[in-house]
């Protein structure tokens, strides 16, 4: 017998930036309500602004606001929400958090909470996929599987994988809590640094082992379940350009990925969510090596920042394909008619507000802004001109993604888009992204995990022309402003040249706040 359909009338978004905005676009269209929630310093953000309630959680620290499930659960029986999207990162992969909207009769849309313990937890995922045959990166899980408890312990099963290896923190996931280590001499140092910092971002100092790769490229297979046994694959993503293990520039499909390959990585995908019962948006990440073979490295049981690439090839909305298969629908296609309906090419930019150089936060207000446009080109922000970029978060000001018909357009084209791109007011990473689209390399497609590493000088903008690229973008803004006669955009992008102002925004979005 079929699940029951459950309609969602009011979705509370459990989360900030432009992924809440993103969610509250698809609730719109659906004509379902939708909540933000907010700390102290994201009162004007966007998503506040634009969702039909809003209620405060308090000081801007995750911890004392966006982490707190009580409070969460609150502003639901407060606005009448029955549905939660915790978009990624926060309480997204919080298996309790998933467990209390069901205690409360919430509907939480994403994986079962049991889902989430067996996949959520790394040393338990490898558990897991190795038993439905999909092929992990060779390791050791610790004594007993359950991490190792100390520096001499993980000394000696090193030894017996052989280095490199990498020290990995079995909660959580952007980098922290990993530490690449070289030779013996460096792996207690190493070791005492992961814990450290898995404890600390995760709470969790619970550390394993991995065999390091060398060069690989960083796969990941989108999948999607339902609650009537169905679940499918929507193909690869490639992540391989990273820097301290954290995502970059994403593109789909891969330019390495041939069909065939693309069929058993999404076969070995869908068997690993299978041995859970995986219901909702997931992502299989794998290493591909130089020869061919392919290795799990982890589960993610959310939607990923990066989706935006997969929706634009497959010309799906996969957040509302997570709020049918919440309500108790089926999944809107079949394998087949996903393989069969794949085209073009799309590239993703995370746009963040970093020092080019030195890749650290560069929080502060954003004077000045001119967003590209053009056929194919899709900015997805949480950001306007006069917003803040506060210091309690990640500093991301949107994922610029384009569409091409092949990978050669869809790379001219966001190096197009990369150019008319101007923010005034922070530092951003925009001068690595157009070095990284000029690189023959990468023009080639070939590139692997290493790729910024090796290339930082030929990448990284020296300091002094990343200060005059500000004044040559600062000059251009301000004899912009002086074009009165151009109409200006709403809703926080701009057509052409004109620039949107702080005002003009806000004005644009309704407010309720409670």
């Amino acid at each position: 017998m079929s699940p029951p359909i459950r309609p969602i009338r009011r979705v509370l978004v459990a989360n900030r930036g432009e992924i809440a905005v993103r969610v509250m676009r698809t609730c719109r269209e659906r004509g379902v309500g939708t909540v933000a929630v907010y700390s102290d310093v994201d009162r004007l953000a966007p998503h506040v602004l634009m969702a039909d309630a809003a209620v405060g959680l308090g000081p801007a620290p995750a911890a004392q606001s966006y982490l707190v499930i009580e409070k969460i659960l609150d502003a639901c029986k407060t606005t009448g929400a029955d549905a939660v999207h915790p978009g990624y990162g926060f309480l997204s992969e919080n298996e309790d958090f998933a467990d209390a909207c069901t205690a409360a009769g919430i509907t939480f849309i994403g994986p079962s909470a049991e889902a989430m313990r067996k996949m959520g937890s790394k040393t338990e995922a490898r558990k897991t996929v190795t038993a439905a045959g999909t092929p992990v990166v060779p390791g050791d899980n610790g004594p007993g599987g359950n991490g190792f408890p100390s520096s001499e312990l993980a000394l000696a099963a090193a030894k017996k994988i052989g280095y490199p290896v990498l020290i990995k923190a079995a909660a959580g996931g952007g980098g922290k809590g990993m530490r690449l280590v070289a030779t013996e001499a460096d792996l207690p140092a190493a070791f005492d640094g992961a814990v450290r910092e898995a404890t600390s971002s995760f709470g969790d100092g619970t550390v394993y082992l991995e065999k390091a790769i060398i060069q690989p490229r960083h796969i990941e297979i989108q999948v999607f379940g339902d609650t009537h046994g169905n679940l499918v694959h929507l193909g690869e993503r490639d992540c391989s350009i990273q820097r301290r293990h954290q995502k970059v520039i994403e593109e789909a499909p891969s330019p390495v990925v041939s069909a065939e390959l693309r069929a058993r990585m999404g076969a070995a995908a869908v068997a690993a969510a299978k041995a859970v019962d995986y219901v909702g948006a997931g992502t299989c990440e794998f290493l591909l090596s130089a020869d061919g073979g392919f290795y799990f490295l982890e589960m993610n049981t959310r939607l990923q920042v990066e989706h935006p690439v997969t929706e634009m090839i497959y010309g799906v909305d996969l957040v509302a394909w997570q709020l049918d298969v919440a309500e108790g629908r089926p999944l809107p296609m079949t394998q087949a008619e996903l393989d069969g309906r794949r085209r073009g090419h799309a590239v993703e930019c995370r746009i963040y507000a970093e020092d080019p150089v030195k890749f650290l936060p560069s929080p502060g207000r954003i004077t000045q802004l001119r967003v590209p446009d053009g056929p194919y080109i899709r900015n997805d922000s949480g950001c306007y001109e006069g917003a803040e970029i506060p210091v309690h978060y990640d500093p991301m000001i949107s994922k610029l993604v384009v569409w091409g018909e092949d990978r050669k357009s869809a790379v001219a084209r966001m190096r197009r888009a990369l150019d008319e791109y101007a923010v005034r007011g922070i530092e951003t990473n925009l001068a690595f992204h157009r070095r990284c689209f000029r690189h023959d390399a990468f023009i080639a497609g070939e590139y692997d995990t290493g790729f910024i590493g090796r290339n930082a000088q030929q990448l990284a903008p020296r300091a002094d022309e990343a200060e005059l690229t500000a004044a040559i973008i600062a000059a251009a803004l301000d004899s912009n402003q002086n074009l009165h006669a151009a109409p200006k955009a709403t809703n926080g992008t701009s057509s052409g040249v004109p620039i949107t102002h702080a005002s003009t925004e806000i004005s644009g979005w309704r407010r309720q706040l409670t």
